[in-house]
């Protein structure tokens, strides 16, 4: 096997596959990326079993053939080769050869046949989303969800489709973030699938063309998303997501308005001086003022006050400062506002006009 190809060709696509390998593997292959030419096309392939990236690239010169080769250090010689580079590669039995102009490396390969297979079920379901939508939709709720938390059902993303309705929800038990939108077509099904942490970050890494569609196939063990040269494959997390529904059937304070950037600028000032592990601030709410304060174990204090209309009884609660800063950061509009619940259970974070997201925060104890 070998092939002629330009830097700039190859270097995006290997980034994009070598971000989903792991770094320690309990296979030595699943280091490498798999490199296949069939005709006029060269296929690579990276994959830690849970998720899996291939790239479709055109080629003209080569001679079709597999290999498998290590896949940082192929990456590494590619992006430190000079910007529009030609790299020649070919495979002598079990070394591959790499050069581009005076330079030259031999890297040391693993048969194709050996390369592990990406198991999939049967994808029944479908549907087309554009591109930008979707990424947005990611990036409102991604930030919530759990990491290597027991309840391994938390440790991603729940994708529910309902007609042409789409939602998206992430928790960690703390907090929890809701997007809702409308697909332009309806799919005639309802489904419910829990995408894995990391799919989810790395699908988003790779979502940055808002003109596009998505093509979007799934079971409920897997899915598969085709990218415009790329097809994303994943294993679903097979459980059931908690009802979170409950959380809106309670009774509610008066919503309070507050300007975001002065809420975040001073909640970040405070936070210098939280605990460093809770990271807890307490808000108490009165007629006119809203004040912040912090203390820590070395006895420092913070407090800041920012004016409000507060038509309710006085109230003080306390939260994590960044899980409020993650729910603000994320507001598009200028105004944040803040919703209790009377018995103090919870706080909804969104925008005074109707939006696509909502986040919620559980208050703590301090």
């Amino acid at each position: 096997m070998k092939f002629i190809i330009n830097r700039e060709e190859i270097l995006i696509p290997l980034q994009q596959i070598v971000s989903v390998i792991e770094k320690r593997q309990t296979m030595p292959i699943l280091s490498n990326v798999l490199i296949v030419v069939e005709e006029e096309f060269l296929y690579l392939t990276g994959t830690d079993l849970e998720v899996q990236i291939i790239a479709k690239i055109c080629i003209n010169l080569a001679t079709v053939g597999s290999i498998t080769v290590p896949a940082r250090k192929f990456l590494d010689i590619c992006r430190l080769l000079p910007n529009g580079a030609e790299i020649k590669f070919e495979q002598q039995h079990d070394k591959v050869k790499i050069s581009s102009n005076k330079s030259k490396f031999s890297l040391s390969c693993l048969p194709a046949e050996n390369y592990p297979e990406f198991s999939e079920s049967v994808l029944d379901n479908s549907f087309v989303i554009n591109e930008g939508k979707f990424k947005k939709a990611l990036d409102k709720t991604l930030f919530c969800m759990a990491n290597q938390d027991v309840r391994y059902y938390l440790n991603g993303l729940l994708l529910n489709i309902s007609n042409s309705k789409l939602k998206l929800v992430a928790s960690d038990g703390h907090r929890l973030s809701i997007y809702e939108d409308s697909l332009n077509d309806g799919t005639g099904y309802e489904a419910r699938i829990i995408f894995p942490r990391k799919a989810v970050i790395e699908l988003n890494k790779l979502l940055d063309d808002p003109d596009v569609d998505l093509k979007i196939d799934f079971s409920s063990n897997n899915i598969r998303v085709y990218i415009k040269h790329l097809t994303f494959s994943a294993k679903l997390v097979d459980s059931k997501y908690p009802d979170f529904s409950k959380v809106f059937q309670q009774a509610f304070f008066e919503p309070i308005h507050i300007h975001k950037q002065e809420l975040k600028e001073a909640l970040t000032r405070v936070a210098i001086l939280a605990n460093e592990k809770f990271k807890g601030i307490t808000f108490d709410i009165a007629q006119h003022s809203l004040r912040i304060s912090t203390h820590n174990p070395e006895h420092d204090e913070a407090e800041e006050e920012i004016a409000i209309e507060h038509s309710g009884e006085p109230l003080t609660i306390a939260f994590n400062a960044q899980y409020l800063l993650d729910a603000i950061s994320n507001l598009d509009s200028d105004e944040a506002v803040l919703t209790i619940a009377s018995n103090s259970s919870s706080c909804f974070i969104d925008e005074p006009t109707e939006c696509a997201y909502k986040f919620i925060v559980m208050p703590m104890r301090l």
